[in-house]
């Protein structure tokens, strides 16, 4: 099969820190990718490997087929999108877009039908001839995105583009980036810390800890079953609740509940005596009359409600455990009650303690 961007074996280090190490990623042509992650888990660092801003210490980059790991960033057939704008303040917005491209001497009528092309799809026609001092941070990212779009490339580079921006803004440009994605069908790798970001952007994500993936796979696959409790406590808002026990013959028990798997699909056909972590989102948790049908009731006492808008989050206990609960945003309830709720196994996940890998 051939990809749009293949990583092998990429080591990369700075003196005697391993930033990254063995990583192998394949990226399809034509697919959305983002890397996932906390500050420091090397997910820029790839991308910037992947521009040729950094030297790798071993390891292959390939493009479209093409090795590219030691060739110069404008050789790569890439566009990137940097965190901050970078804009020309003395050019106007048509100046940033066209001169990147009269730098590398494209002919005079490509570059004005790039620049039609790449204002028409980011919708900003009428500030082309405004300076990047009289636009707001929206419409420089745009500008930003658009100078990347100009270059008439197969693969876009990301680099928190976003994270500058205010909250509503944020989510604006999220959906115009994949509205982008679905006209131009390139292909994009997009670097970012929040997982809001990627799970509604990204046909995979890679989830990066400390120089290495711990999980690629669909938005879908990394929610519903996270491969570790890195993972499962990383992907979530708020995160799993974790309980620790002992599985025994397919029975998860703590403290003196016992819940039965029943429903449960293992990865690991050995449930044999061993230390485990359940994890249980709070959205996954049912209350009211949907608690009574579920095959595990228990009862809670609420600790703290947090009205959300559109949700409830509760806190609570459950026996010793601490117990996130996620409810409608119309529920009545107070702290101090006892809130029935219902688990149904198959939607949990099951970790081995030691390993700390899905069961």
């Amino acid at each position: 099969m051939s990809y749009s961007v293949e990583i092998k074996n990429l080591d990369l280090s700075f003196g005697a820190v391993q930033v990254l190490q063995k990583l192998n990623l394949n990226i399809h042509e034509g697919e959305f990718l983002v890397l996932l992650g906390s500050s420091g888990c090397g997910k820029s660092t790839l991308l910037n490997c992947i521009a040729g801003l950094l030297e790798v210490t071993d390891g292959q980059i390939f493009i479209k087929d093409n090795n590219v790991t030691w060739a110069e960033p404008s050789d790569r057939g890439i566009g990137m999108v940097f965190q901050s704008y970078a804009l020309y303040p003395q050019m106007t917005v048509r100046g940033n877009l066209s001169f990147g491209l009269k730098n590398a001497r494209v002919p005079k009528a490509e570059i004005e039908r790039r620049v039609a092309r790449a204002a028409e799809i980011l919708q900003i026609e009428p500030l082309l001839d405004r300076k990047p001092g009289a636009l707001s941070g929206g419409q420089r990212q745009r500008v930003a995105i658009g100078r990347a779009l100009v270059r008439d490339v197969d693969v876009f580079l990301f680099d928190e583009p976003l994270s500058n921006l205010d909250a509503k803004l944020r989510v604006d440009l999220r959906v115009e980036l994949k509205r982008l994605h679905n006209q131009l069908k390139n292909t994009m790798i997009y670097v970012t810390h929040d997982q809001v970001e990627a799970m509604t952007l990204a046909d995979r994500i890679a989830v990066m800890k400390g120089g290495k993936i711990m999980q690629l796979g669909s938005p879908d696959e990394i929610y519903n079953q996270p491969r570790n409790l890195y993972v499962a406590d990383f992907i979530g808002s708020p995160s799993m609740n974790f309980l620790a026990g002992h599985l025994v013959d397919g029975t998860f028990k703590v403290d003196d509940m016992v819940l039965p798997m029943t429903g449960y699909h293992f990865a690991d056909a050995q449930t044999a005596d061993r230390p485990a972590v359940i994890g249980i989102r709070p959205e996954h948790v049912a209350t009211g009359p949907l608690a009574a049908d579920a095959p595990l009731q228990f009862h809670v006492t609420i600790d703290l409600v947090e009205p959300m808008g559109s949700d409830t989050l509760v806190y609570a206990k459950l026996g010793q455990h601490l117990f996130r609960v996620r409810m409608d945003g119309q529920a009545r309830v107070k702290a101090g009650e006892t809130l029935p709720i219902g688990i149904d196994p198959a939607r949990a996940s099951l970790f081995d303690k030691k390993t700390e890998d899905r069961l």
